[in-house]
């Protein structure tokens, strides 16, 4: 792996952490019963994430322009694997760090409220004091937790493999469209603007169809409908779901690529 792979990898894993780590903001809203500023510290992350993703398209267009330059495009599909790899492993490790992003969410929550500035905010958790919260944070999911997993999702079934689809969508859709673009180098460009209506579509998807769903769990939970366990149970398996979307990325890389590359041709 060279240099620029390196950073490629590192920023997707990057990435793909904030946006799991994300859902641990509304958990720390429910506990402090801070909803609304839960909610927005759990929009900067998501918009921080999705935004950070189209950071990703420059430095693989240049590896693809020099890989079309000079040859060994046989690699390229290699490396796309590793940068998709990278979001898997991301992911899993956001997913086992959600209680220490709950707890060090909560403080974060308590903190704002005090000061009232985001600024210092994100001052406050790059000095050293910052650090030791993070580190006073820090937690492995309990037995406790491990053993009432098995129990209901709080969510169906339908929600569930929803969210894995839009999650493997936005995670296929920028490589898909710059590897169509090696694939079809006539028509490159047209290829990689042809993400924009991939994510868009995964985007509408989880707007208009799971964050619904987890925002009347968090009204539930707040009026004493349902447990906070529950809640906590149900982002888990939502996280769950994104990580396997980003498995079923994999599968879907190549035949998407196929795709837009032949779009490509007649748009």
């Amino acid at each position: 792996m060279d240099r620029q792979l390196l950073i490629i990898c590192l920023l997707t894993a990057a990435i793909n952490l904030i946006g799991t780590l994300a859902y641990a903001a509304r958990i720390a809203g429910v506990r402090t019963r801070r909803i609304a500023m839960s909610f927005a510290l759990f929009n900067i992350l998501v918009l921080v994430s999705r935004t950070s993703n189209s950071f990703l398209g420059p430095f693989l267009a240049k590896r693809i322009e020099s890989r079309l330059a000079t040859g060994g495009g046989d690699a390229l599909l290699g490396d796309f694997r590793l940068v998709l790899a990278s979001a898997s492993i991301a992911v899993f490790l956001g997913i086992l760090l959600v209680p220490t992003g709950q707890r060090l969410f909560a403080a974060g929550i308590g903190y704002f409220q005090v000061h009232r500035s985001t600024g210092k905010l994100m001052m406050r958790l790059a000095s050293p004091a910052g650090f030791h919260a993070v580190r006073r944070s820090l937690r492995v999911p309990s037995l406790t937790h491990l053993r009432g997993f098995a129990r209901d999702r709080g969510v169906g079934w339908g929600v569930l493999v929803a969210n894995c689809l839009a999650q493997a969508l936005i995670v296929v859709g920028v490589l898909a469209s710059l590897y169509a673009g090696f694939l079809n180098p006539q028509y490159r460009v047209t290829a990689s603007q042809l993400s924009a209506v991939v994510n868009g579509f995964a985007t509408i998807l989880l707007f208009a169809l799971i964050d619904p769903q987890l925002s009347v769990m968090t009204d539930d939970v707040v009026e004493g409908r349902i447990e906070e366990a529950r809640f906590r149970r149900t982002i888990v398996w939502i996280s769950i779901s994104r990580l396997v979307g980003t498995l079923l990325a994999q599968a879907l890389f190549v035949p998407a690529a196929h795709s837009v590359a032949w779009i490509a041709n007649y748009v």
